[in-house]
């Protein structure tokens, strides 16, 4: 087995008397794609934001290569290897797209890394590449995820958080847009995602959680729980 890039134990995250989160164990391999998986308030996205720094855990420890980053500050995280495209991409549409970029490269010091971060973007998504120039605000949505994804890889990282990847898109371009995470979870990137579009992402999970109402309710080989008649029931959808 892999030695665990990112490992979550007994985590709880709280919002004042409300407990999102209640003491969940999650272990995330490196090299490999996890996916949390569940519906609207289950816990998803909060965890997340905790990884990344966003939100303060209230219990429990997340380590990332064995050190303790429990509620270290975001900044601190991302310039350790740890990189979120965020629900919603969150692009600043008044820059370019190549500007957009710029801005995932703040943790970063040396040009060559930064300069091969860009080849490497516009390799997964020639499309970015066509509109370098072009303002952010008229990109179509599934652009604008792109350029989200692509702004979170230009960090350089070794960890990739994904929230709702596919949120709001097409068919056609969602398809797209997870044969890249395949590609980018080949070439040796971690990727952690978080989604509701279950089916498709654990075609290009190695492994899956499923949270309901902050706790972990099964998980699993993605193979094995996209195969479970009770979770396509339940969680998955009609798989028709």
């Amino acid at each position: 087995m892999s030695e665990a890039a990112l490992r979550i134990e007994g985590l709880k995250i709280r919002y004042g008397a409300i407990e999102a989160v209640k003491g969940i164990d999650i272990e995330v391999p490196e090299g490999s794609v996890v996916a949390l998986l569940g519906a609207n308030g289950a816990g998803k996205t909060s965890t997340l934001r905790t990884i990344s720094g966003l939100v303060r855990a209230a219990e429990g420890a997340i380590s990332y290569y064995g050190r303790n980053i429990t509620n270290m500050d975001a900044e601190k995280i991302a310039k350790l290897g740890i990189s979120q495209s965020p629900e919603g991409r969150q692009i600043f549409g008044d820059l370019t797209v190549e500007e957009n970029l710029k801005v995932g490269t703040f943790v970063l010091k040396d040009k060559n890394i930064i300069q091969k971060g860009f080849e490497r973007c516009y390799k997964y998504f020639p499309r970015l590449m066509e509109r370098k120039k072009q303002m952010s605000y008229t990109l179509s949505g599934g652009e604008l995820q792109m350029l989200a994804i692509a702004r979170a890889l230009m960090a350089n990282p070794k960890i990739l958080l994904l929230d709702e990847p596919s949120l709001g898109l097409a068919p056609l371009v969602v398809r797209d847009i997870f044969a890249i995470i395949k590609e980018i979870k080949n070439e040796g990137t971690t990727v952690v995602i978080v989604e509701q579009n279950a089916l498709q992402t654990l075609k290009i999970a190695d492994y899956g959680y499923v949270l309901e109402v902050g706790e972990i309710h099964v998980h699993g080989p993605a193979v094995e729980l996209a195969r479970d008649p009770r979770l396509i029931k339940a969680y998955l959808g009609d798989a028709s």
